[in-house]
């Protein structure tokens, strides 16, 4: 045993009231007032005589001998607890639940779907169909992924895994349902719809990954609108939304709403009479969040930009992902 140790154990038989050596000599000095517990030394030829005399039967004996075991093992089931506290705050502080190995593979697979629809994006607004054509194949052969992930991240008959996966599962059927009248788009050539149809893909697959927990942050702010308090829309620089209005490609500021200042790209806009746009915004912490929204809320930025990152992304050959 380590001196920390030691000194421990020693602790510990004091609180139980277990004599020590230094008790001992502690005893011994009050029989003898002059003697330095420092150097304190048994004179007497019996050394025994010289102790306090403690009652060493059977039963106090016994009772001493399970309290030094004890007390030797106290260090390692205290480094048992310890570990185990560790492991469980470990899980009690991650945002997006238990993590086991498969399960790390799974969100790992899943956020490189938004990598694929990210190069997909680039495809199709450069109108190489040639290259978007592969992309539904490709897609969907991540349904495995989906169902595993689905089942594996709330596998429990608790109401709340089992609303989760409700709700997962009915973003990924509305997913492969929006990829479906995407590949039927391409097949035309008809590019507004299949703008519509990627956004719809993008919309569903961002609130599944949220919905699943795969985000790689998790934002409390409800509104940024406060911040924009006391503050003119005439300091704000974008174009006027009515005179000109935003289109699928254009680099875009939200005006109003409680996302107000952040920036995106259209990548979408509904012609079915609802007046909604559909943003993709620019990149944080690796997520690109997708926000339908009323077209008075979109404006277009002003002056030189950056392009959206997906133009600046180098072209892969995709192969179907295992499960």
């Amino acid at each position: 045993m380590c001196r920390s140790q030691l000194v421990h154990v020693a602790t510990i038989l004091l609180t139980l009231g277990i004599p020590t050596v230094q008790s001992w000599a502690e005893s011994s000095t009050n029989h003898h007032p002059h003697a330095d517990p420092k150097h304190l030394r048994i004179k007497d030829k019996d050394p025994v005589s010289s102790l306090p005399n403690f009652s060493l039967n059977r039963r106090t004996l016994f009772s001493q001998m399970v309290c030094m075991g004890f007390v030797l093992s106290a260090p390692n089931a205290l480094a048992v607890s310890d570990t185990k506290l560790t492991t469980t705050n470990n899980n009690i502080m991650d945002p997006y639940g238990p993590r086991t190995k498969r399960n790390s593979g799974l969100v790992a697979k899943i956020r490189s779907i938004g990598t694929v629809l990210d190069e997909l994006q680039r495809d199709l607004m450069q109108e190489r169909w040639d290259l978007v054509e592969k992309y539904p194949a490709v897609l969907r052969s991540y349904v495995p992924v989906f169902t595993t992930y689905t089942d594996a991240a709330f596998p429990t008959d608790a109401p709340t895994d089992k609303g989760l996966r409700v709700a997962l599962r009915y973003e990924v059927g509305r997913f492969f349902a929006s990829l479906e009248r995407f590949k039927g788009a391409v097949q035309r050539r008809s590019l507004d719809a299949a703008y519509i149809a990627y956004s719809e893909m993008s919309l569903h697959f961002d609130r599944y990954i949220r919905v699943g927990g795969i985000y790689t942050y998790y934002d409390n702010t409800i509104s940024l609108e406060t911040y924009f308090q006391g503050i003119s829309d005439e300091t704000l620089v974008y174009a006027d939304p009515e005179k000109d209005v935003p289109l699928v490609r254009d680099l875009v500021v939200l005006i109003k709403g409680p996302d107000k200042g952040r920036t995106g790209i259209v990548i979408g806009k509904y012609d079915d009479g609802s007046d909604k746009t559909v943003v993709k915004l620019d990149r944080y912490q690796g997520m690109r969040e997708i926000r339908v929204v009323p077209n008075p809320w979109v404006a277009k930025r002003l002056g030189e930009q950056d392009p959206d990152d997906v133009f600046l992304m180098s072209r892969k050959k995709y192969r179907t992902p295992p499960v």
